[in-house]
């Protein structure tokens, strides 16, 4: 199997978690969703901690806090209009795949919420994946009917995978 999440561990917690595997299998899904072949697809996930995702959500977005995760697509995919799907990229070849764009996920942010939520820690980080990868792909939630439309892309994955509506 062509891998199509390649991840980077800066911190071992993510490691022990297995979210290399856990964030291929939500990519997989996310993409295969929406038709789309993962074979034909890359992604780069940074897996790190609460101080590395703020410096880069300093630096990218000029918020100096932790969140949970943050995406850098490698194309504007956003659709013309509110509410309207975005257009989808063409796949590349497993030899030559498509960069969909970069993705950082936190350990400690994603860990405090999940807690907070009385949600299990492997669905959330399901979730944050799957929201990333779709905002690799164009979606958005900014305006109400963006987030309607890709909050119901999410629960739809997330479903196909077993996992509860996050919302």
């Amino acid at each position: 199997m062509v891998e199509l999440v390649d991840t980077v561990l800066e911190d071992a917690r993510w490691e022990a978690f297995g979210l290399p595997a856990l964030a291929e299998t939500a990519a997989r899904a996310a993409l295969g969703s929406l038709g789309l072949p993962p074979e034909g697809f890359q992604i780069a996930l940074l897996a790190c901690d609460d101080a590395r995702i703020a410096g880069l959500n300093a630096d990218f977005r000029g918020k100096p806090v932790p969140t949970n995760v943050l995406s850098w697509p490698s194309d504007d995919r956003a659709a013309d209009a509110p509410g309207q799907r975005p257009a989808l990229p063409d796949p590349g070849s497993p030899d030559d795949p498509e960069e969909l764009g970069d993705i950082a996920i936190a350990w400690d942010a994603c860990a405090r919420e999940a807690e907070g939520q009385g949600k299990p820690m492997p669905a959330h980080v399901t979730h944050l994946v799957v929201h990333a990868v779709l905002h690799l792909l164009g979606y958005d939630h900014v305006e109400d009917a963006d987030a309607a439309l890709m909050e119901a892309e999410e629960v739809r994955v997330l479903a196909s995978l077993g996992l509860p509506d996050p919302y």
